[in-house]
């Protein structure tokens, strides 16, 4: 007879979150024994489906960041458009969200919803000084990766940055070209009233 699946134990969900954090942060050449520390740093977190983990311009408790160990979160940013919205990415497991929030404590730059029941690590801004304090080569590593993600953010915005602004620039000439054709139409009507 067919047995039920066994929930994962917490030690096999920190085994999986050290696997995670180490995958996270490659270039940052974080070692297992060194993601070991960080997982450790962090609290765990279970986020139902639908559920708003934290809100574009929040500017109160937002001094963390989160690893995605299972489940699925989208980021979308309301882009300045009235009851509009675009969405900035959908992560899985592995993702690193809120980085900038651990880094500075400034404002929320997007919104980020649970698409699914979601299983997270929480790293907060204390326990990543703590960190400094006393693990200063972790902490160094761990700083390295969320750099190199927030850099890897940062190009992609500025790729579609170029995109839209040649997507634009496109508009406009189209635009102009409308434009004069209308003119010339209107001054031929006016030439013929004449």
């Amino acid at each position: 007879m067919p047995q039920a699946p066994v929930p994962p134990r917490r030690n096999d969900l920190r085994e999986h979150a050290i696997d995670l954090m180490v995958q996270a942060a490659p270039l940052a050449g974080m070692s297992r024994a060194e993601a070991e520390v960080v997982v450790d740093a962090m609290k765990p977190l279970h986020v139902l489906a639908d559920t708003l983990l934290f809100e574009e311009g929040d500017s109160a408790d937002n001094d963390y960041m989160v690893l995605v160990l299972e489940g699925q979160l989208r980021a979308v940013s309301s882009a300045g458009i009235p009851d509009g919205e675009v969405v900035i990415t959908v992560v899985g497991a592995g993702s690193l969200l809120g980085e900038m929030g651990v880094i500075d404590g400034g404002p929320r730059s997007a919104s980020c919803t649970a698409l699914t029941d979601v299983k997270l690590g929480v790293l907060s801004r204390e326990a990543l000084l703590g960190l400094i304090e006393a693990h200063p080569m972790v902490a160094a590593r761990m700083t390295l990766g969320i750099s190199t993600v927030l850099a890897g953010r940062l190009r992609e915005g500025n790729r579609r940055l170029r995109t839209l602004s040649q997507v634009s620039r496109a508009l406009q000439l189209e635009l102009d070209a409308v434009h004069a054709v209308n003119r010339r139409l209107l001054e031929e009507q006016i030439g013929r009233g004449a």
